[in-house]
């Protein structure tokens, strides 16, 4: 099996040709130096995120969350409160772009504000 002695010995001298050449070709034949620049980490780029927390359902509760989130410096861009039952409600963020650190400044202060329950949840908004 393989591919035989005419191909096999033609990717050789092929590879023989590049090396003498000085030709450096990635596995897939593209120039190293073409390759695209790396992008930058994640926690270095601003992004929009989706929040999603439990508050009190108490007058003031979503400003406190919102005076936290100014100080962080994120701004909101949407917010979502759904129906609910109880003592408890859901709410759900969009932000404009922060970055990741921000977003945690933020969500740090949250606790002090005596009107979140449990943990909120932040995610990145990937733009393709």
């Amino acid at each position: 099996p393989g591919a035989g002695m005419g191909p096999t010995a033609s990717a050789v001298m092929a590879d023989v040709l590049d090396i003498a050449r000085g030709t450096r070709l990635s596995t897939f034949g593209q120039p190293a130096a073409t390759l695209a620049t790396p992008v930058a980490a994640q926690s270095a780029t601003a992004a929009s995120y989706y929040m999603r927390m439990t508050l009190l359902d108490k007058p003031g509760a979503l400003a406190k969350i919102a005076t936290c989130m100014g100080e962080a410096g994120v701004s909101i861009d949407q917010m979502r409160q759904y129906g609910h039952e109880g003592d408890n409600a859901t709410v759900l963020l969009v932000t404009h772009k922060a970055t990741r650190a921000d977003i945690d400044h933020a969500m740090s202060r949250f606790g002090g504000t005596g009107v979140l329950v449990g943990t909120p949840v932040a995610l990145r908004i990937e733009e393709v």
